[in-house]
């Protein structure tokens, strides 16, 4: 005989899931395909000093290519040791690269510099003139930049690397040593760039803690390196914040939205 029990239990797959189940799992997968795009693609950083001024202003932000060099343990969220040195990709910084990494005296910290030396190279300032391996680095100033924050008209030149990357810089001149140390960033000794490193220095020459201050820099490990800077996607100046909205329409500084960083090489 049929069994006619109409209130049998129906099987597991037709019994009907809470709404709440569905959006907590909905919410796990959009937070995993996040931390899955961050660490694998692109992922977004903020400008907070002046340290690249022109290139980058505080109030920027910009787009960080993750794959370009490769992936180290910095390429994941919180920098846990999965593995060392780099994975996936044969690819290096080249000279004129706007990079972000870790500090290495301080891993937790990200900086945003320009690659200026690659291994093996010999970078000194004298007189407040780069030079790569013995050469003076050319330069020719082509304007005079007016700095908001400092108040003050700043010489601007256009720098040519070797290898042709050309790029702006801001330069006071020569700057007095420190009172303390006796040290000044416009008179150095020679830094040999160690295997497997890179020397980074930023646009604002006067106003940049880089590679050329060993204790607190120095050279940057190839381990260090998080991504490429590729584009700048939203720009706002100081007068708002990214949440007062009502305010954007004369703080949006338009003119940087989607703006390359692409080095750009002389003809």
């Amino acid at each position: 005989m049929k069994n006619t029990d109409t209130t049998a239990p129906l099987p597991k797959e037709h019994e009907a899931r809470h709404p709440w189940d569905e959006t907590l799992r909905t919410l796990v997968y959009a937070i995993l395909l996040a931390i899955l795009f961050r660490s694998l693609a692109f992922e977004p950083f903020h400008i907070p000093s002046s340290s690249m001024k022109d290139t980058l202003l505080v109030g920027d932000y910009v787009f960080v290519s993750k794959y370009s060099y490769g992936y180290s343990r910095y390429s994941f969220p919180f920098g846990f040791r999965l593995f060392d040195g780099r994975i996936l990709s044969d690819n290096r910084p080249q000279r004129g690269d706007i990079v972000v990494f870790r500090l290495p005296s301080n891993p937790r910290i990200d900086f945003i510099k320009r690659v200026i030396g690659l291994p093996g190279d010999k970078i000194q300032v004298i007189d407040n003139e780069l030079y790569i391996n013995d050469q003076k680095v050319p330069r020719e100033m082509d304007s005079i930049y007016w700095d908001d924050e400092m108040e003050k008209k700043i010489p601007h030149y256009q720098e040519t690397l070797p290898g042709g990357v050309v790029h702006s810089i801001l330069d006071m001149g020569m700057q007095p040593p420190d009172p303390l140390t006796g040290f000044t960033a416009d008179n150095t000794g020679v830094y040999t760039v160690p295997e497997h490193h890179y020397f980074m220095m930023g646009d604002n020459r006067d106003n940049s803690t880089d590679s050329r201050f060993s204790s607190i820099v120095g050279f940057i490990p190839e381990e260090n390196l998080v991504g490429r800077a590729e584009m700048i996607f939203f720009s706002m100046d100081s007068s708002a914040q990214y949440w007062e909205i009502w305010k954007w329409p004369s703080a949006l500084r338009w003119h940087r939205f989607f703006k390359s960083l692409a080095p750009a090489h002389s003809q």
